[in-house]
């Protein structure tokens, strides 16, 4: 009996295992099964075209002038596809090289075979005999296919013979008619389930319509139904009582759904976890509340929601279409219900086969050639002379022409126009040389429904209507006595009209509608669109018969970050706004990762907003940046700060207080992962309270972590230490204790101290225990986490073996990724990183000694990018590489160069996928590894620990040697240039100055004083020693300034910046002295103004202004105050800034009335640090005032600005030994090989020589080294590497300087 249980569970697992499917179908088909567009003569048609077979011509052969052929077949039953077979016409040469498949249920609704939701291209035959066989991905149920060629032979034709594969395929179908339901009633009176799976497959006639439904007395329920074509999944475990907090889960998939087309639905649950797949794409996720079971009362109800009672009534939308195999946990519903099973009650009329009622469709593909012209004779209207033109239409298309008629003949004849333009729908009445009428219906058309539009010429009145609205009219007196023969031409006009002119004259308009038309009626007559399609190919051009061709391409949606997406007819795209991120699926975020990259780019110390993860899942959040010394920190706070007193509570019923933090527990998490160092301060006081139980030791108080894991160590000791500060210093007031509180005294004590271990930052709870005696009291404060430092930016690891790597876990980066790091090295070339798949991969690397190169592959080949730099990037210097793809484009870019970037075909491949790990540094397959550093590696925001993985490879060495290794060298963003025995600061990318980069460029400002500069187009100034590079991002029309100032004076003009057209952006100071900003970007309308709020700023006090705008959402933070969003108006033309001026403006181009009489009186005071995108004009002008591209009139000086002063050299450069005397620097002396023991004596001798005389240190040292002779070194495997110890800079090496030739070489 065992063995009969084992194998009855087994049988369907090992039947499904030997599925066999590949029975030949068509070489038993009759002649009558065959059709095709054209065929070349009768021994070329198309019952001709079997496998191997030699009949006729030897197979299929579409006549020459077919430009669109086709050959279809009848496969008498729905079947099961699984591949798909071809050949050449033997004896010729012909065949098909390349080809697309259709399917269909009716012969007349079309559907092509797609694969990654791209319409699939076949390769075909190469000759006459070969047989080239493709196994479907997917197999396809159907009983009609369509292949169409798309190439023949070149120096041939096109000849066919074909072979599907497949098997019978077994259906329970049922027949909805819109008033119909199946129910499921239970054995029992309600069912409760934690699993449950549900299986159909649906053919739909309308976009709403309840599919299943089932719900409980205590307010559970799942309902799935269909919602303007998309099918939404609503389910509810909880109780719908007032006091649960929890809400219904509902999860949308699919879209255009309403196709009259076969698709598949799975629905599994078990618990809280569901699976939701349509057709092919699957959304995973977990429903809200505590409850785990589905409660269900008597029964499911599929097709509908009878309203109990009330047959025939239904409490929604019924489905209107065809399910097959509708399964629930097992049970086959349609089965049941076939063989009148009790369980089964039928609502309203429902049949067991699948009615074809499909109306054939067209669709118009261009957007400037597609038409269809179709004859009208006004005296065929059913109601005397007049015209109907009726119809359906499905676009998304936002504007284009639907159809014109003329209403009189002539050179001068009037015409109706109907045509979209943002959605709408325009009715116009043309007689040149102006439009004398216009009517609009419709609101939002062009969504992706389908929309029924009547127009109607009756009398002297034209109607219009859309849908089931109130048709509107328009007279058009005098125009319908002469109504004669006309023809309507739906898109846009044949280029040669020639016969069809005679019967209504076609302008040719600037966009043709793109989308879907079916239902045509002219006149109240049908048209018969397969009888156009045969006869009068003159009358369409660009059009697809029997298909409906539109595509939802936001679904699934690509823009990332709660990004809105939007579509025309044959691409997306994501706006943005709001969101905090840019790029075209809104992947790159806008904030700094951290307080310490604010601070890289010179901002002061305040409330910002970061995004800790950069493009990753996190969002931006909010914290406080305090700078301290020289270092910043985040501080994040919570909301219990003030101090908090605690009596009565015992170890058993302790004092507890949970602490929430002002960012999310992931915030906290990523934070501190990022920070080099985190501490929160815990300041405790107590009297006659105790923190541990001074018998045994046991804590009588304690903290939990972030991971709610309790801890009993306390501030200032190590994790594991059951101890205060006072007993690792020595200064506890009893040493018999550890703590001061242990010592029991009634007197207050104190125990407070930093809780510095990162790994269990921050504190969540805290428990007080020991307070209930007289007298007992504990005083305690839980101070902000403060965390500083990013222990990522200098990760680093050194490659001084070509076969070694370092490998981490597979990429996911399936529809975007973005890959950030710096490098340095001496080496021609080598690999940067490689992930591969099966056929796709991604690939970075040096590929010669100026050059870095991107590589990927989707699947339509490889995708090249390349960046050749001007100078060499092998020189010993850090060099900065952004790579990114997504769906919509792929870029690459290194240091400032500018931006390669590819976009994506809209109907490519888009899903990477690899499988393999990811290989850094190198791979196994490739001797050509890296050789030099890598650092600050990110992927998609996550970023990688090179420092430790290095530690445990062999090859590499984890840091990497040099001088720059520390944000403490260079500050506001200044570039650290190595030179062989010292650093020195590039600040030339900076509005700072000074050795290290820190002393603000600042001038004074008279009441005449202005600065302009002349902004560069991005690519013309590669070698142009005024101007540095700027980045192509400018080429999209942004700004991203940051200045400070002082002044006394309002109103005042601190900045403008100008198009060439003159539109503008002015930062003024108002009479009162509170700050705005303008933007005149629409000349049609008003400016655009914002006013942040802050106070009066017209002080004499130095104030920090930072803006940043990104299309249209502009941020502004003024000093430390939270940034502020604002946003363009809809009207406004962006565009790329020609000019910035500083100061006084000149001349009229300005004509608002407020900007002018601030830009008259200019800036009486100081501007300081200067940045616009990437320039900085102040600077320019006050170090390079021969610059062409500097302007400066009246008086100009450089001045403090109310900032301590500093030296302004900018090529000061710093040896080892200022290193080592100057404390604030923090740089590590360079590591060194292992040295044998007489090194270490001269090291010694080295020494001496700072205190003994020079000249006798130097004969000490040479008799020394010529009476012992160093016995050889031993080198360890790790110490085995060529140097990267940088030669001197050398300013023909900078990328923004002239070139020289140069040679340098690894000791």
């Amino acid at each position: 009996m065992l063995l009969i249980l084992i194998l009855s569970v087994l049988a369907p697992a090992l039947g499904a295992g030997n599925y066999y499917c590949e029975d030949p179908l068509v070489v038993s088909l009759p002649s009558g099964s065959f059709q095709s567009s054209s065929r070349s003569s009768d021994s070329h048609s198309a019952h001709f075209a079997k496998l191997n077979r030699k009949d006729g011509a030897g197979g299929w052969s579409p006549d020459s002038e077919d430009h669109r052929p086709w050959l279809q077949l009848d496969l008498r039953d729905r079947l099961e596809i699984t591949a798909v077979a071809t050949q050449g016409r033997w004896g010729s040469s012909d065949w098909v090289s390349s080809y697309h498949l259709q399917y269909s249920d009716s012969g007349r609704t079309w559907r092509s075979y797609r694969q990654d939701d791209v319409p699939w291209t076949f390769p075909g035959n190469t000759d006459t005999d070969s047989v080239v066989q493709h196994k479907l991905q997917h197999s396809i149920r159907t009983r009609y296919l369509r292949l169409l060629p798309l190439e023949g032979n070149p120096s041939g034709g096109t000849g066919l013979r074909l072979e599907i594969y497949g098997c019978t395929y077994k259906s329970d179908v049922a027949d909805f008619d819109g008033r119909s339901a199946l129910l499921y009633r239970f054995n029992q009176k309600s069912t409760s389930t934690v699993k449950n799976v549900i299986s159909l497959r649906f053919r739909s006639r309308q976009a709403e319509g309840v599919l299943v439904h089932g719900e409980g007395q205590r307010g559970d329920y799942i309902t799935l139904e269909l919602q303007r074509g998309r099918l939404a999944l609503h389910l509810n475990l909880d109780d719908t009582k007032p006091q649960s907090s929890s809400r219904p889960t509902s999860v949308m998939l699919g879209s255009l759904l309403d196709d009259h087309l076969w698709h598949s639905v799975l629905i599994e649950r078990f618990n809280k976890q569901v699976n939701f797949t349509v057709d092919r794409d699957t959304q995973h996720f977990r429903t809200q509340g505590q409850e785990d079971s589905l409660e269900v009362d008597y029964e499911l109800s599929f097709g509908g929601i009878p309203l109990p009672g009330k047959p025939g009534t239904f409490l929604r939308e019924n489905f209107h279409g065809c399910l097959e195999n509708l399964y629930y946990n097992g049970v086959n519903i349609i089965d049941m219900a076939k063989r009148r099973k009790p369980q089964i009650y039928t609502v309203g009329n429902v049949t067991f086969s699948c009615s074809e009622s499909q109306p054939a469709a067209v669709t118009l593909l261009n957007s400037t050639g597609s038409y269809l012209a179709l004859p009208a004779d006004p005296a065929s209207a059913a109601a005397g002379d007049g015209l109907t033109v009726r119809f359906q239409f499905r676009t998304w298309t936002q504007n284009g022409r639907l159809f014109s008629v003329a209403l009189t003949r002539g050179p001068d004849s009037a015409s109706l126009i109907l045509q979209i333009s943002e959605g709408i729908l325009h009715l116009s009445l043309r007689e040149p040389p102006q439009t004398s009428a216009q009517i609009s219906a419709g609101q939002s058309v062009c969504d992706g429904q389908w929309h029924s539009l009547v127009v109607e010429v009756k009398g002297q009145q034209v109607y219009l209507t859309v849908d089931s609205q109130k048709p509107v009219f328009m007279e058009i007196a005098r125009l319908t006595e002469s109504l004669q023969r006309t023809t309507v031409f739906l898109g846009g006009c044949p280029v040669l009209q020639n016969d069809l002119a005679s019967e209504g004259r076609c302008t040719r308009p600037r966009a043709v509608y793109q989308g879907c038309l079916r239902l045509i009626f002219i006149n109240n007559q049908p048209v018969n669109l397969g009888r156009i399609q045969q006869e009068k190919p003159e009358n369409f051009s660009q059009i697809s018969f029997d298909i409906c061709s539109i595509r939802d391409r936001c679904v699934p949606n690509f823009c990332e970050h709660g990004g809105v997406c939007y579509q025309s007819w044959d691409n997306f795209y994501c706006n943005c706004s709001g969101t905090g991120y840019r790029g075209a699926t809104c992947h790159n975020p806008i904030y700094e990762r951290s307080c310490e990259a604010y601070r890289k780019t010179g901002s002061p110390a305040g409330v910002f907003t970061v995004d800790p993860d950069g493009s990753g899942p996190l969002e931006h959040t909010q914290v406080n940046c305090t700078l301290t010394e020289d270092k910043i920190w985040t501080v994040i706070g919570h909301d219990h700060l003030q101090p908090v007193s605690v009596r009565g509570s015992t170890p058993r019923s302790p004092f507890i207080l949970i602490f929430n933090y002002s960012i999310s527990p992931y915030h906290l998490r990523s934070l501190v992962a990022s920070s080099e160092q985190c501490h929160q301060e815990v300041t405790y006081q107590c009297r006659k309270s105790r923190l541990f139980d001074t018998w045994d030791g046991t804590p009588l108080s304690w903290w939990l972590d972030r991971d709610g894991v309790k801890r009993t160590y306390w501030g200032g000791v190590l994790p594991g230490v059951q101890q205060c500060s006072c007993s690792l210093e020595g200064n506890c007031r009893d040493m018999n204790y550890f703590c001061n509180c242990d010592a029991d005294q009634d007197a207050w004590v104190n125990d407070t101290g930093l809780l510095s271990y990162k790994d269990h930052l921050p504190l969540s709870e805290i428990a007080i225990g020991d307070t209930n005696r007289t007298g007992s009291q504990a005083l305690f404060r839980i101070g902000p986490l403060r965390c500083s430092g990013d222990r990522f930016f200098w990760n680093s690891a050194s490659f001084f073996v070509e076969s070694s790597y370092l490998h981490f876990p597979t990429l996911q980066a399936e529809h975007s990724m973005d890959i950030s790091f710096f490098f340095k090295t001496s080496a021609a070339s080598g690999l940067f990183l490689e992930n591969v798949g099966v056929r796709d991969f991604v690939r970075l690397e040096l590929s010669s000694p100026s050059a870095v190169t991107f590589t990927f592959d989707v699947g339509d080949g490889p995708v090249v990018l390349t960046i050749t730099a001007p100078v060499p990037l092998n020189d010993r210097q850090w060099h900065h590489v952004r790579a990114e793809r997504n769906v919509k484009e792929a870029s690459l870019q290194v240091d400032l160069l500018p931006v390669q970037l590819v976009e994506a075909g809209p109907e490519g491949q888009y899903r990477l996928q690899l499988s393999g790990q990811l290989f850094v540094g190198g791979a196994p397959t490739t001797q050509r590894g890296f050789l030099g550093c890598l650092r600050a590696l990110s992927i998609n925001g996550m970023t990688f620990d090179l420092n430790e993985r290095a530690k445990m490879t062999p090859g590499m060495n984890s840091g990497c040697p040099g001088h720059c290794s520390s944000d403490s060298l260079c500050h506001n963003g200044g570039r650290c240039v190595e030179n062989r025995n010292s650093y020195m600061c590039d600040c030339s990318q900076t509005a700072f100055d000074g050795p290290n980069c820190r002393s603000a460029v600042s001038a004074s400002f008279e009441r005449g004083t202005s600065v302009t500069y002349a902004l560069q187009e991005p690519f013309s100034v590669m070698q142009n020693q005024d101007v540095r590079k700027l980045q192509t991002e400018a080429v999209k029309s942004r700004e991203n300034l940051a200045f400070g100032f002082l002044t006394r004076q309002a109103p005042a003009l601190l900045l403008t910046a100008q198009s060439h057209d003159q539109r503008y952006m002015a930062i003024i100071l108002t009479q009162n002295g509170s700050l705005q900003i303008w933007y005149r970007l629409n000349r049609e309308s008003g400016p655009d103004i914002f006013s942040p709020k802050s106070a009066g700023l017209a002080d004499g006090r130095f104030h920090w202004v930072r803006m940043n705008r990104e299309g249209k959402e502009l941020y502004v933070q003024i000093d430390s105050t939270v940034m502020q969003r604002y946003s363009l108006s809809p009207g406004s033309v962006l565009t790329l800034m020609r000019t910035v001026t500083l100061g006084r403006i000149r001349g009229n181009h300005i004509t608002d009335e407020e900007v002018v009489r601030a830009g008259s009186r200019g800036l009486i005071g100081c501007l300081s640090s200067v940045q616009f995108n990437e320039v900085t004009p102040l600077k320019a002008a006050l170090q390079n005032r021969a610059s062409s591209l500097v302007s400066i009139h009246g008086k100009l000086e450089e001045s403090s600005c109310g900032i301590p002063p500093s030296t302004h050299t900018q090529t000061t450069t710093h040896t080892l030994s200022d290193d080592s005397s100057k404390s604030d620097r923090g740089k590590a002396p360079l590591k060194k090989a292992e040295q044998n023991d007489s090194a270490l004596i001269g090291g010694v001798v080295a020494a001496v020589v700072f205190i003994t005389l020079c000249a006798l240190v130097v004969i000490i040292r040479f008799l020394y080294r010529h009476r012992q002779t160093p016995e050889p070194p031993v080198i360890s495997s790790k110490s085995q590497q060529p140097s990267i110890e940088p030669p001197t800079y050398r300013l023909d090496l900078d990328p923004h300087k002239a070139n020289r030739v140069s040679k340098e070489y690894f000791i």
